[in-house]
């Protein structure tokens, strides 16, 4: 029987937590899956990878292959002592293991036939092991965002049958929200990652939302009522004398709701604008403001 290091499969060390195994198989999987995967032998990649998973999460039978002992990858071994009646429970023998496949013979224990998790049972096929989810991304606009939506795929079976898979974005996705859909069949589950296409009136930051508001001057310097555009509707928005463009101000609660907690905000982004060009009374009265002011933005640090 040759050894096969499934430590070094998974590119972990002897001493991994189950967490660290399970993070490399999922890695590992990822990458080599048949589906997605552009790595030469992929597919033979995929199974290895599959099959030292199997065996080391499991934790008996990962003590079981930990008292085989250190070999190098292919070459011929047997068990130590005493090995097969600890472990053998699944009919394996001493004298059964010449040209038995490491991946069968762990298929083997534990009761016989295929090994916890859709193993590698001897004497029958081996079943493949759990695909990495499909990565893609799902396109929404904001107003989907707000209310949720829903978004149909077209699924590939094993054997080539296309189904559809209907999604349901709840109502405060946020952009980057990862969401994973299970599937039917050998086909592998969806991961989907939610992006919000851009919207013409705010910018969205989480869940958050930006709105600009235009003042003139005078409503910057002495402040104003003006009406704010939400997504639930135009409110009336306060604005204290003295405000400069560029400030933000807030409206709590009026962004993204959110399922588990508080609802973002909306923020309105204070734009002071002048005239592009002034009529006579503006004109003067622009220069009367300059002859008595004696604010200096410049030095108003």
């Amino acid at each position: 029987m040759q050894f096969k290091d499934y430590y070094k499969t998974l590119g972990v060390e002897r001493s991994a937590s189950d967490d660290d195994i399970r993070k490399a198989y999922r890695r590992l999987a990822r990458k080599f899956h048949p589906d997605v995967s552009k790595e030469k032998n992929a597919e033979e990649q995929f199974k290895a990878v599959g099959e030292a998973y199997e065996v080391l999460k499991d934790k008996e039978k990962r003590a079981a292959y930990d008292r085989l002992g250190t070999y190098r990858p292919g070459q011929d071994f047997r068990p130590p002592p005493g090995w097969e009646q600890q472990y053998g429970r699944g009919g394996v023998r001493g004298e059964d293991m010449d040209g038995l496949d490491l991946g069968d013979l762990f298929g083997g224990l534990f009761g016989g036939g295929a090994a916890k998790g859709g193993g590698f049972g001897r004497g029958r096929a081996r079943s493949a092991p759990p695909r990495a989810p499909i990565e893609t991304d799902v396109t929404i606009t904001l107003d989907e965002a707000l209310n949720g939506t829903e978004r149909t795929f077209q699924i590939s079976s094993g054997d080539g049958t296309q189904y559809p898979v209907t999604v349901r974005i709840p109502k405060g996705a946020a952009a980057g929200t990862r969401m994973r859909v299970p599937t039917r069949g050998v086909a592998g589950d969806i991961m989907l990652t939610v992006r919000i296409a851009a919207h013409p009136l705010y910018t969205v930051d989480g869940r958050d939302l930006q709105v600009e508001v235009a003042l003139t001057p005078s409503e910057a310097a002495l402040g104003t009522t003006v009406e704010v555009q939400t997504p639930a509707g135009p409110v009336r928005l306060k604005v204290k004398p003295g405000t400069s463009s560029g400030q933000r101000l807030r409206l709590t609660g009026r962004g993204l709701p959110n399922p588990n907690g508080d609802p973002g905000n909306l923020y309105a982004l204070v734009l002071v604008k002048v005239p592009a060009e002034l009529s006579e009374a503006e004109r003067e009265a622009y220069e009367q403001l300059a002859r008595v002011s004696t604010f200096d933005p410049r030095a108003a640090r």
